[in-house]
């Protein structure tokens, strides 16, 4: 599954980057989706496959709260990608005579750039913070990596602040996009059920099909990830859904 996901996500990158003609703000977005795909992966899938080698389940204090930062980073900013592709879709959909206008190079590269930066922001703030909890006994991460609701809940010193800021960032940064996104796709149906010829109304939504089965992938994993934790007391449900989360659409991306 590592292995489909790199080399497809590659494929799509280098197609991009060969061919003039995609040379586009859609697939500019989608060739640094697919390097965030195989960034995130990469976060996580091969040291557990290392893991699985040595048959030895440790991991250094300080490899894991890298971990965590790194997943923490390329899972917002695949968060705010898609975001981003959405307005981009919005753009052609409801306003295609101003859509070189609107999406122009600067606006694109403005909208990675703050993607990046926000997403960094985010897991630095979380591992920083990390960081400053007390932990006293033997740790064992029930999961297949370091992923900061389990490192907090193993720290011996109060969480409630992390608990807190980990509740309010996970809402904001992931609820804003999400709602942008949901607003979006509301205008660009309406925009196309205005269509007057079938064809045209076909083309519109073929075009966003793709895009709307990536952003419910994602987010359905995540809700999965969340219901799991949430409603259930199985740890080994709750790894499942995060590997899901973290390994799936990451690789079916590319044949989407």
């Amino acid at each position: 599954m590592y292995l489909v996901t790199v080399l497809g996500n590659l494929l799509i990158i280098l197609a991009i980057c060969s061919n003039s003609h995609l040379r586009t703000p859609m697939y500019f977005f989608l060739s640094n989706l697919s390097f965030t795909d195989i960034c995130f992966s990469t976060s996580t899938v091969p040291r557990m496959l290392v893991n699985i080698q040595r048959q030895s389940k440790t991991i250094s204090y300080a490899g894991c709260l890298t971990q965590d930062c790194f997943v923490l980073v390329f899972a917002g900013l695949e968060n705010f990608l898609l975001a981003a592709m959405t307005y981009d879709g919005y753009v052609a959909i409801c306003h295609p005579l101003r859509y070189s206008v609107i999406m122009n190079t600067h606006l694109c590269i403005l909208l990675i750039l703050l993607s990046l930066t926000i997403s960094i922001v985010d897991g630095l703030l979380h591992s920083l913070m990390v960081l400053g909890l007390f932990f006293c006994t033997v740790l064992e991460v029930p999961h297949f990596f370091c992923e900061v609701d389990q490192i907090i809940k193993l720290a011996c010193s109060d969480t409630l602040l992390n608990n807190i800021l980990v509740y309010v960032l996970t809402s904001m940064l992931g609820g804003v996009p999400l709602l942008g996104i949901i607003y979006s796709y509301i205008k660009i149906v309406s925009s196309i059920l205005r269509i007057s010829s079938s064809g045209g109304k076909n083309k519109a939504f073929s075009s966003c099909g793709s895009h709307l089965s990536v952003v419910s992938l994602f987010y359905g994993t995540a809700f999965g990830v969340y219901i799991s934790s949430v409603f259930t007391d199985s740890i080994r449900k709750t790894v499942i859904a995060l590997l899901m989360y973290t390994v799936v659409p990451q690789m079916l991306n590319p044949f989407i």
